[in-house]
């Protein structure tokens, strides 16, 4: 098995533009610590270095890939938009959006995460790879086509399907969103078409506040195939592998997609400081053998990973350690130090119980045999 991880230091450069009070930022000027933004590139940064200690990096294929073209993004994001977001980042940066932060040169940075989003997919259906991870930096499930918001600037992985489908490398795709906050801006762009299932899996009432629902199942020709997890503050290992099997398992094998993307968030980590969910290295683990073992069922194998949130420096990378293990099927191990005090800190019987009935209660109204 060959496993591709996409990467570039100059998406690690994106920063806050005028939420940091540090040097002028752009061309030679590298951001300090996290620029402004509570979206630190250090996350990020601590899981590649963390895989080159290990030395799991041997046994993986490391990848650059060129920046999304303007094409790529235009099939996405209107002309009106993509302007002037390149506008305002070559005239020192700015916000376009909510939450959404950029110094000079941003407009390149989130064109550089899309591409090496759009590198691993393409990588993938044409077979020069089994699977493959994109470490991109800015994130991009929260971005709709003409509003950016949550740190997002782009639709990285919108982007990449579109890209493949216009080249003929697919026609089915299925996205499992699994960060801590609902994918709003992926559901958005794919909420009236029947060939992209969106599936997000996230915290209740966390963000965005008004989406998110079980309710919102798509319209048009994509009713049926936008499906949304809300699960309730302090679900831990046992009630995510649950709802995994249960409901986003199911869901695949009805469907029956060409590829899977998994939009992989860290954030519903036990040590994450804006959420509220008690997952661990071991939950992420077991989850990607889950889709892993999907895509060998229903598509030869074929699953791409898209970085989007996390933000405890110190856990997550070894959430994404135990992701790349799982997928590369690497023995270089980065054990988790956190363990034994996350074991002890996970739901009891009697809540994971109460979990375990809400997903039941979702089974049966998307209509699963879960």
């Amino acid at each position: 098995m060959t496993t591709g991880f996409y990467w570039d230091e100059k998406c690690f450069w994106h920063a806050g533009g005028n939420y940091a009070l540090t040097l002028p930022l752009g061309d030679f000027v590298q951001p300090l610590a996290a620029g402004g933004l509570p979206e630190s590139p250090e996350t990020k940064r601590r899981l590649k270095n963390l895989m080159e200690v290990s030395g799991i990096t041997e046994d993986l294929a490391m990848r650059h890939a060129p920046a999304a073209a303007w094409e790529d993004m235009a099939r996405v994001h209107p002309e009106t938009y993509l302007s002037a977001f390149k506008e305002m980042s070559d005239a020192g940066g700015g916000e376009l959006g909510l939450r959404t932060p950029f110094a000079k040169g941003g407009f390149e940075i989130a064109a550089l995460s899309a591409g090496l989003a759009k590198g691993a997919l393409f990588a993938v259906l044409q077979g020069e790879l089994d699977n493959a991870y994109a470490l991109s930096r800015p994130p991009g499930h929260h971005c709709l086509p003409d509003w950016p918001n949550g740190f997002c600037l782009l639709n990285n992985i919108a982007i990449a399907i579109e890209a493949a489908k216009a080249a003929g490398l697919a026609q089915r795709f299925a996205v499992v969103d699994w960060d801590v906050h609902h994918g709003n801006g992926t559901e958005g762009i794919f909420y009236d078409r029947d060939d992209v299932l969106t599936i997000s899996l996230h915290e209740a009432f966390n963000y965005p506040l008004d989406s998110g629902e079980t309710s919102d199942r798509g319209n048009g020709a994509g009713a049926g195939y936008n499906m949304n997890i809300p699960l309730p503050s302090g679900v831990g290992h046992v009630g995510y592998l649950e709802a995994m099997d249960r409901l986003v398992l199911p869901a695949l094998h009805q469907f029956k997609p060409d590829v899977i993307i998994i939009a992989c968030g860290f954030d519903a980590g036990i040590f994450d400081p804006i959420a509220h969910q008690l997952c661990t290295a071991e939950t992420y683990r077991l989850m990607t053998r889950q889709v892993k073992q999907a895509a060998q069922d229903l598509c030869g194998g074929k699953l791409v990973m898209v970085h989007e949130g996390g933000y405890s420096e110190a856990y997550v990378p070894f959430c994404g350690h135990a992701v790349m293990e799982e997928l590369s099927g690497s023995t270089k191990t980065a054990p988790d130090p956190m363990a034994p005090t996350v074991a002890k800190r996970q739901p009891n019987d009697r809540m994971n119980a109460v979990f375990s009935q809400l997903i039941s209660e979702m089974v049966g109204e998307f209509g699963l045999a879960g």
